[in-house]
């Protein structure tokens, strides 16, 4: 290659499954023209991470997972060199592409018993095994965050938990699973994300440890990567002064960062890619097209995630970079196409027409998750009274924010026949006559299905239903599943005056599945809760 094109495989710029025709053209001449190493997959534009702010409006397309699929075999005829595929997968290609499997969200699998890490392991082998099927080699996850800021508005649910140990243990497990399905693992956001209250993608968090006491929590799971041979490392948009010299420098513009910690005093020999850098943390900082990739690259980042000016950013790096940097980024990158199998094919690229995911297996593990997951948090509930106010006929079943007719309640009804109540989003009659409705029944089960997994705004639980949410836990003897982020709890008031709390995590069918076996059996759930929240 030339020095150019040796250049051009550091860019890895978005690819977005729904774009325009004339869009997709644009991508191929671009690949053509500047060799770019490798595409990451996001749903839309109007879904990209720094776009949700605008409001934009997403457009659903079933077809999107074949579509995925004929864009990657486009993109590839256009490479001189294979791309190296990658996407955000988290908890399965449900993140980006609808109809295909999706799997519990890590801080749901923080909440199994260390006993249970197979699982981990296992879900990681099926989203690898899903990613392969339609064409993807790399997997930007799991995150080695501890997410120890219960106000953090970005990782949260995406983490493992607050305990380093167990993050550790099971983000090696994920990525375990990911190898061993043939598709490249990443751990992320170095050198962590988790104790901030800013999110990257919209400002820059600042993190006010030292050294030492980033040894001792955030960095201790990268370090476990580190050990155990991760492929990749993604550095975040943060702040570390102690780091920086007392500068607010991102780290993923910081040589000392990323050369010092990372490479050198850590020892970490494998690929380093940027976060997005598209995000606004960084995004703004350079007026001249060009300058945030060079400076990126500088810092010690192989690839470019994101990238937006491709070939200003080639330039720059041109101009300005050593033959022998240059070479050890390009060498780290064929390393893992190598690994990825891309190196073998000769540019062949041939994927079936039809996509047969292993569904079966898909929700027999969430059944499994489901079951080892869920959290007793409150146990006062006697089978007995129980009984006693389903004959008294005072004993009532309230959905909010779920359907009537949802999963939990229907598995319960041969059982536990009762009035049933729904409250859904601005249902404003219920919620000012849901006292008079309630007044004849003095036991109450709840199922509380939050509405969203990030803390913006309570969650978007309404005012509203938190008055309701009050008065009942005041007034009643209530049980309350709760199938959403468990940090959702701390926003509930009187929640620790319930009977009965048990936390479910999912509202896949699997979980209220579940939900409803661990009340008719009146077992305490098997998981434990991953990170601390206090109950008012």
């Amino acid at each position: 290659m030339t020095l150019k094109q040796k250049i051009g495989q550091f860019f890895f710029p978005a690819a977005f499954i729904n774009d325009s025709e004339s869009e997709i053209q644009a991508l191929e001449q671009l690949i053509r023209e500047h060799h770019i190493g490798g595409l990451t997959f996001f749903h839309s534009r109007a879904s990209a991470a720094t776009n949700y702010e605008s409001k934009k409006q997403v457009i659903l397309n079933d077809e999107s997972c074949q579509r995925l699929k004929e864009l990657i075999i486009r993109y590839q005829k256009c490479a001189s060199t294979p791309l190296l595929i990658s996407i955000d997968a988290e908890w399965g290609l449900a993140m980006r592409v609808e109809k295909t499997p999706q799997y519990p969200y890590a801080i749901t699998l923080g909440a199994l018993p260390l006993s249970e890490i197979d699982l981990v392991y296992q879900v990681g082998k099926q989203i690898g095994t899903d990613l392969k099927a339609v064409g993807i080699h790399y997997n930007l996850a799991p995150l080695a965050d501890i997410n120890n800021n219960p106000d953090n508005p970005v990782i949260g649910y995406r983490s493992f938990g607050e305990d380093k140990e167990k993050v550790a243990q099971f983000a090696l497990a994920y990525l375990q699973g990911l190898n061993d399905a043939g598709i490249l693992g990443c751990l992320k956001h170095f050198p962590g994300h988790g104790n901030t209250n800013v999110d990257s993608h919209l400002g820059l968090p600042v993190l006010t440890e030292s050294l030492e006491e980033l040894m001792n929590n955030e960095l201790h799971p990268f370090a476990a990567g580190i050990a155990a041979d991760v492929d990749s490392i993604m550095i975040g948009h943060l702040a570390v002064p102690a780091l920086n010299d007392g500068e607010n420098t991102s780290a993923t513009l910081s040589q000392k960062v990323i050369e010092g910690l990372l490479r050198t005093q850590m020892g970490f020999e494998g690929l380093v890619i940027s976060d997005a850098l598209n995000m606004h943390s960084v995004s703004k900082l350079y007026t001249e097209k060009g300058q945030l990739e060079w400076e990126a690259f500088q810092a010690g980042n192989d690839v470019l995630c994101f990238a937006e000016n491709i070939a200003e950013g080639i330039q720059f790096i041109k101009a300005n970079a050593t033959i022998e940097r240059i070479d050890a980024s390009y060498n780290r990158i064929l390393k893992y196409k190598k690994k990825a199998g891309l190196l073998d094919t000769k540019n062949e690229f041939k994927l079936s027409s039809t996509t047969n995911f292993d569904w079966e297996t898909t929700s027999q593990l969430n059944t499994k998750i489901a079951q080892n997951s869920i959290t007793s948090l409150i146990n006062k509930t006697k089978k007995a009274e129980l009984l006693n106010a389903i004959k008294k006929k005072s004993f009532a079943k309230i959905s909010l924010y779920g359907p009537i007719n949802n999963l939990f309640f229907t598995s319960l009804e041969s059982e536990l026949s009762s009035p049933t109540f729904t409250y859904t989003q601005d249902d404003t009659s219920f919620a000012i006559h849901f006292e008079q409705q309630l007044q004849n029944f003095d036991t109450v089960l709840i199922s509380l299905f939050v509405p969203k997994a990030k803390p913006l705004n309570n969650f978007e639980l309404e005012d509203e239903v938190l008055h309701m949410l009050k008065k009942l836990l005041e007034t009643k003897k209530c049980t309350v599943y709760v199938f959403g982020n468990p940090y959702s709890l701390q926003v509930i008031p009187s929640l620790s005056q319930a009977k009965g709390l048990v936390m479910v995590y999912q509202d896949f069918k699997e979980f209220q599945e579940a939900a409803a076996q661990h009340f008719l059996t009146d077992t305490l759930g098997k998981g434990t809760l991953p990170v601390h929240v206090p109950l008012s």
